[in-house]
């Protein structure tokens, strides 16, 4: 018979994840320290709810008791994005359905399938959605390593994918943790036209561009980020476009992502949306989360630049 971990990425593979790594589920201590420090420097910027539930981010058996391990895995979202010459830019994670959803389901369906087809197990899945430090447990996991643009990434395919997690009270062999493969290269950090990358895996949210179109719900975008946000109004890919690990991404099979909203629209397209068109337009795009005020805010900011 396979060992149960094997048998349990075999079904991860089936399902349509692209990577499956395995950890014992334990107090993340130097992650703490991270997030301690990150906290306090105020890198959060508006994100209050980054300061709540501090045990339960670094300790998944505040989320799960009796949990055993930590199920990571990954989802690959790349597809290229076709822009018009005069279209706005919207980060290619955004192009189709709310990965929260469909991430969910696929999770949901793993767990099934483990308690069908390998062993009763109790747990939760989580996708971005709750206290879990998704990047640290992929990296326990040996999903990959954190580069210096605070993302994961991984040697097979860079960093275009969605993070997973499992939490059960299965005893699982971990996997091992890889070593870090980004050398002395800084392109992420030359590239970000907001110096957000302020040390070395550390982004300040205050300058970053996802931040400031996305999560910022102030009723503007500071002037400084005047001539630097590059056309972006949803979100920010530039860190991601600039890292070599990318040149390995391989396009994405899953339907759900495919674009079926249409994006690639101008400044004065985003502008007369009214609330009808933006609510039945992207009624499943992660677009919804920035509200179709925050978008027309982030469209003026970009036409004025």
């Amino acid at each position: 018979m396979k060992p149960i971990a094997q048998r349990i990425k075999e079904l991860a593979a089936e399902i349509g994840f692209s990577e499956c790594g395995i950890s014992k589920a334990t107090y993340l201590e130097e992650d703490h320290k991270h997030l301690k420090d990150w906290l306090s420097k105020g890198y959060h910027a508006g994100m209050q709810w980054m300061t709540n539930h501090e045990e339960k981010r670094v300790d998944p058996r505040e989320l799960v008791p009796g949990a055993k391990s930590v199920i990571s895995v990954l989802y690959n979202y790349y597809l290229p994005p076709k822009r018009s010459d005069d279209a706005l830019k919207v980060s290619m994670y955004a192009q189709g359905n709310d990965y929260h959803f469909v991430m969910k389901r696929k999770l949901k369906s793993f767990i099934h399938l483990i308690n069908e087809n390998i062993a009763p197990v109790n747990g939760r899945v989580f996708v971005d959605s709750a206290p879990v430090l998704d990047r640290a447990w992929a990296v326990k996991s040996g999903l990959g390593w954190v580069g210096k643009n605070s993302m994961l990434i991984n040697k097979k395919q860079g960093s275009y994918f969605f993070i997973g997690e499992l939490i059960v009270d299965l005893e699982l062999p971990p996997d091992q943790p890889v070593t870090d493969h980004c050398g002395t290269c800084t392109a992420c950090i030359d590239a970000c036209p907001t110096d957000a990358i302020v040390e070395n895996k550390v982004i300040d949210s205050n300058l970053c561009i996802s931040y400031l179109t996305i999560e910022n719900r102030e009723d503007h975008i500071p002037e400084q980020f005047k001539g630097k946000m590059d056309d972006w109004i949803f979100g920010c890919d530039i860190c991601q476009e600039v890292c070599p690990w990318n040149r390995f991404s391989v396009m994405h099979q899953e339907k759900e992502f495919i674009p079926k909203f249409d994006l690639d629209i101008d400044a004065e397209s985003w502008l007369h949306m009214d609330e009808d068109e933006f609510r039945i337009k992207l009624k499943d795009s992660p677009v919804r989360r920035a509200g179709l005020e925050g978008i027309k805010r982030n469209v003026k900011f970009v036409i004025k630049e």
